[in-house]
């Protein structure tokens, strides 16, 4: 298969600003306060868990909790199926390894990311203060480059899926 000039200067790009990111601002103790803060977004768990929580504690909202939750389960679900469609591997930058280890070697897109955008989404849908779920879903994504987990274009394509699946989902 031929590889596009376009294509590969994207593909430079991409790793050209995972390298920027995994050099700048590294010490052991952020790191591993990044890898225990991605944990949140591992197969949505957290955002599952925001649903959960409010679905026991708002009990006249109940269903837009499950909803809300809903959304992120489908929209991990379709992640995965993109994942095993497109099988991208994930960044291997020599003298750079990943600091997490995760659940699959399969890069595009990230769940992380898509799982998050979907849950700011759906929750600030029900009248939840958008700002602070915007800020938690990108420092989600961001930390899976921090991490050397998945290149920009991965996060990025997560954000949009997981936007697309709860605008779709309204």
């Amino acid at each position: 298969m031929r590889t596009s000039a376009s294509a590969l200067a994207c593909s430079a790009l991409d790793e050209g600003l995972l390298r920027v990111i995994r050099t700048r601002f590294h010490d052991p103790r952020a790191e591993r306060l990044v890898a225990l803060f991605s944990l949140f977004g591992e197969h949505g768990a957290g955002w599952l868990a925001i649903g959960a929580v409010g679905a026991a504690l708002d009990a006249p909202r109940r269903r837009e909790w499950a909803r809300g939750a809903a959304i992120v389960a489908a929209t991990y679900a379709l992640n995965t199926a993109v994942k095993q469609t497109v099988r991208r591997p994930r960044p291997q930058l020599p003298g750079l390894p990943q600091l997490t280890s995760p659940p699959t070697q399969l890069s595009f897109p990230s769940a992380h990311s898509s799982t998050s955008f979907a849950g700011a989404l759906a929750y600030s849908r029900m009248g939840l203060p958008a700002l602070p779920l915007y800020t938690l879903a990108c420092t989600v994504a961001l930390s899976r480059l921090y991490l050397g987990v998945h290149y920009p274009s991965d996060t990025l394509a997560g954000a949009v899926l997981g936007t697309f699946v709860a605008a779709a989902a309204s």
